[in-house]
């Protein structure tokens, strides 16, 4: 069975912080240790502050220059709203930038690289503090051809980002052709339910995920869809 823990008591994140051990410390204070082969759901938010992507906005010009300067292709543009793709892969709304939960005047970009943000979430967390875990870095997504958000993977560590099931058999034995599970994807989304978009609960705990999903990956590289096998580029 798995369980969905939200973890509280976070202080509010400053760059330079470090977010394991303030993990590990509100874990303790919480009582809710962390166990082997729990996965960390951690938001983007926090990672971004922690590794100080802050920058200054002008609120005269908005957030349009900072989309341009972190995308690398601009798909559609609507009033204040710009789909782009980031210098990451990801097409998102605004190229990821959040104005939300940061000090006035200053807007969150994405962090450099969220699989290198997990992993050192994660090695930080076995070697200082003895316990083996995986960590996903989450963010909120728009989707097309569907109204609300949802939240996803865009880093990930101790985790296969695909459950490749193609050649296994469903529950009537007809072989599966083109299943890929994005597991990384369904954990964020399920931890979301229990952290909330106002709640000031940047991490959660999932508790009880198959073990046949640890290994070796990350989003960037594994859940990214290339070029060549998109049907919209």
């Amino acid at each position: 069975m798995i369980s969905l823990l939200p973890l509280p008591g976070l202080p509010e994140i400053k760059p330079g912080d470090d977010l394991a051990g303030l993990i590990a410390a509100a874990c303790q204070s919480a009582e809710i240790p962390l166990v082997d082969g729990d996965v960390l759901v951690v938001t983007q938010k926090i990672v971004s502050k922690a590794e100080n992507r802050l920058v200054p906005i002008d609120p005269t010009v908005g957030h349009k220059p900072l989309v341009e300067q972190e995308s690398v292709r601009i798909l559609r543009r609507r009033g204040d709203l710009i789909i782009s793709e980031t210098k990451h892969g990801f097409v998102c709304a605004n190229a990821g930038i959040d104005l939300s939960n940061v000090a006035e005047g200053q807007a969150a970009l994405l962090p450099v690289d969220s699989d290198r943000s997990a992993r050192r979430i994660q090695a930080a967390l076995e070697h200082k503090h003895g316990v083996k875990v995986a960590v996903i870095v989450s963010d909120t997504f728009g989707r097309p051809w569907r109204r609300g958000v949802t939240d996803v993977a865009i880093g990930s560590a101790g985790l296969r980002p695909v459950v490749d099931l193609r050649g296994t058999n469903d529950a009537l034995g007809r072989e599966l052709q083109v299943t890929e599970v994005a597991v990384v994807d369904e954990i964020a989304a399920a931890a979301e339910l229990v952290m909330g978009k106002a709640e000031a609960i940047p991490v959660a705990i999932v508790r009880g995920v198959d073990p046949s999903w640890f290994g070796e990956g990350n989003v960037h590289e594994d859940l990214v869809r290339r070029p060549d096998e998109d049907l919209f580029r």
